[in-house]
């Protein structure tokens, strides 16, 4: 957050807007939440250009502004839009101001206007109301056909096995693959979201809030339709695991939310990484405490374990 007083200076006086002369001070409360990331650039320096009585704060009374800020002014992606734009419709926020790269994800959300803005001096103008914007209109074009990456019907032969992950992915249970090298296990693993029920919406939107916080949303793609398929090297932390960090973000069992998890070489994975599945296995969630907090992250997915008969 230290970086973003330069941002915002330059690209207030980028923009063609005047800064104040005197010391400014900007309170982000509430102060026992640590602040982190960019996305409060564009909304601080909207309150700075408010306070020289360019702008009447009312106008802004019921909207959610969202953005990193670059030197020119121009405005840029921020991480997480989907479950911000999912809170501020949950507190009765009617308006929300995003880059335009993040307008898409922001409209999966219903009763909601989305403003795309593309340089802070946009915004100004269309808040001074010399230089209306139109909200985001959804294109309407009936989404493409899911692409399966395998399918079952590459698989020649292994009947018993592509049964026994039908009845797996038909009861939502755990399946372990045991055989020898080059028998076919991580291609018939990797078939396995291809045979698993679409989601639905609700899913879909659970899916998508997940990745957006951690910034892997595909380019081009505000939604996730298809099961996430992920399947983490065996030197793999148990952090990056079930999620971590000073400020906690979701972990490999959170990414396969609604899909599969797939652990090739189960032996290879350090017992601890495998000990801490126990829980989130049972509850379908995992929470990470920290000193400063504590988050919960959904992970309901199903493990596919795949390992040789011996060493």
């Amino acid at each position: 957050m230290k970086e973003s007083a330069a941002r915002v200076q330059t690209a207030i006086r980028n923009a063609g807007l005047p800064y104040p002369r005197e010391r400014v001070v900007v309170n982000l409360a509430p102060a026992s939440v640590r602040k982190e990331g960019p996305a409060y650039d564009l909304p601080i320096a909207l309150g700075i250009v408010m306070m020289q009585g360019n702008l009447n704060p009312e106008i802004v009374k019921d909207a959610l502004v969202i953005g990193e800020l670059s030197l020119d002014g121009i405005v840029r992606h921020a991480r997480g839009v989907l479950p911000m734009a999912a809170a501020a419709r949950q507190h009765g926020f009617k308006r929300i101001f995003v880059s335009e790269q993040d307008a898409p994800e922001a409209a999966l959300i219903p009763d909601l206007e989305v403003y795309p803005i593309n340089t802070l001096s946009a915004l100004y103008g269309h808040l001074a109301g010399f230089r209306r914007l139109e909200p985001y209109q959804p294109s309407g074009e009936e989404p493409e056909p899911l692409f399966v990456p395998t399918d079952f019907a590459e698989v020649k032969g292994q009947e018993h096995v592509k049964r026994a992950l039908e009845v797996a992915a038909a009861g939502g249970h755990n399946c372990l693959l045991v055989g020898s090298p080059g028998g076919g296990k991580t291609l018939m693993a990797r078939a396995m979201p291809g045979i698993l029920p679409e989601m639905s919406l609700d899913e879909a939107l659970e899916v998508t809030k997940i990745y957006s916080i951690a910034d892997q949303l595909p380019a081009g793609m505000p939604l996730i339709r298809h099961r996430p398929f992920r399947a983490p090297h065996h030197t793999i932390s148990h952090a990056g695991l079930v999620g971590g960090g000073n400020i906690p973000k979701p972990g490999e069992i959170s990414l396969a939310h609604r899909g599969v998890l797939f652990l090739d070489e189960l032996p290879e994975f350090s017992s601890r990484v495998l000990e801490v599945l126990r829980q989130p296995l049972e509850d379908k969630v995992v929470t990470i405490s920290r000193a400063k907090g504590s988050l919960t992250f959904s992970a309901n997915f199903q493990l596919v374990g795949g390992m040789n008969p011996c060493p």
